[in-house]
C-alpha cells in the first residue's frame, strides 16, 4: 500500500498547484481577451490599415499567450528553460533565412503605422513617380502615369527619400516656358495669364505665379507656377503645355529650340 500512499502525497501536493494554474489559465485568457480588445479600440481610433490592424491584434494575442502558458507550465513545477531556448534558437535561425523578408515586412509595418503616404497619393519612391496603388505588408504598388505597376519592397522605399506629392491636398505646378528674344515679353505674360485663366483645374483661392527667371542661351524663359488639387496635377500639366502653345501660335510669339551659329573664317 505504499504505492497508494505514495500517489495520495503527490495528488495532495499537486492537486493545489494544479488548481491554481488551472485558474490563472482562465483568468489569463479572459485578460489576454480584454486587452486585445482595447489593443483593437485603440488601432481604429488611429484609423490603423485594416490588414495592419488585424496583424497587430492577432500578433499581440498570440505573443501573450504564449507568454501564459510559459508562465502556468512553471507554476506546476515543469521546466521551461529548455523550451526557451529552443524556441530562441529557431527564432534566431528563422531570422537570419528572412532578414530581407523582415526588413521588408518591419518597412510595411512603419509605413502603415506612422502613414508618410496612403493609397491614392502622388509619390516619388525610390526615383519612381506614380500613385500609391496598394500598400502591401512586403511591397509598396505604384501605378505610373502611362499605366505601369512598380512594385517597390518597402525597405527600399524607407531607406532613401520619399517625396509625398500629394500629402496635403493641393500642390504647386512648376513649368517653364521659352520665347525668343525679339519677342515681347508683356505680351507673352499676358498670353500666359488668359490660358491661366481659361485652365478648369485650378484653385481660385491661390495666385499663378509668372515670372521671368532667366536669360537664357536662346530663350527668356518664364516660370509658370499654379495651384491645383493634387489629383488634377496631371491634368493641369498637360493643359498648359498644349494651351500654351496653342495660344503662342495665334498671337505670333516664338518657341524658340537651341541653335549654334557657327563662323568660318576663310584665309586669303
Amino acid at each position: 500500500m505504499n504505492w497508494l500512499s505514495t500517489i495520495q502525497e503527490h495528488i495532495l501536493d499537486y492537486a493545489p498547484k494544479v488548481l491554481l494554474a488551472f485558474l490563472v489559465l482562465i483568468l489569463g485568457f479572459w485578460i489576454i481577451k480584454r486587452i486585445t480588445a482595447l489593443i483593437d479600440q485603440q488601432l481604429r481610433k488611429q484609423e490603423i490599415d485594416d490588414s495592419l490592424q488585424g496583424f497587430l491584434k492577432s500578433l499581440s494575442s498570440i505573443g501573450l499567450k504564449i507568454l501564459l502558458i510559459f508562465s502556468v507550465l512553471g507554476m506546476v513545477g515543469i521546466e521551461t528553460t529548455s523550451f526557451i531556448a529552443v524556441l530562441g534558437a529557431a527564432g534566431l535561425a528563422i531570422g537570419l533565412a528572412l532578414q530581407g523578408s523582415l526588413a521588408n515586412f518591419a518597412a510595411g509595418v512603419l509605413i502603415l503605422f506612422f502613414k508618410p503616404y496612403r493609397t491614392g497619393d502622388l509619390v516619388t519612391l525610390d526615383g519612381h513617380t506614380g500613385v500609391v496603388q496598394v500598400i502591401q505588408v512586403f511591397n509598396t504598388i505604384l501605378l505610373t502615369p502611362d499605366n505601369r505597376r512598380i512594385i517597390i519592397p518597402n525597405a527600399v522605399a524607407t531607406s532613401g527619400s520619399m517625396v509625398n506629392i500629394s500629402g496635403p491636398g493641393i500642390i504647386r505646378v512648376d513649368m517653364t516656358f521659352g520665347i525668343g528674344y525679339n519677342d515681347d515679353i508683356d505680351l507673352a505674360r499676358s498670353v500666359i495669364e488668359h490660358v491661366n485663366v481659361k485652365c478648369p483645374y485650378l484653385l481660385s483661392d491661390h495666385k499663378t505665379d509668372i515670372l521671368v527667371t532667366e536669360l537664357g542661351d536662346s530663350s527668356v524663359n518664364f516660370a509658370v507656377r499654379p495651384w491645383c488639387k493634387s489629383s488634377d496635377y496631371w491634368n493641369t500639366y498637360f493643359y498648359f503645355q498644349e494651351n500654351v502653345k496653342k495660344a503662342f501660335d495665334r498671337e505670333g510669339v516664338s518657341i524658340p529650340f537651341p541653335q549654334v551659329d557657327v563662323h568660318m573664317n576663310q584665309k586669303a
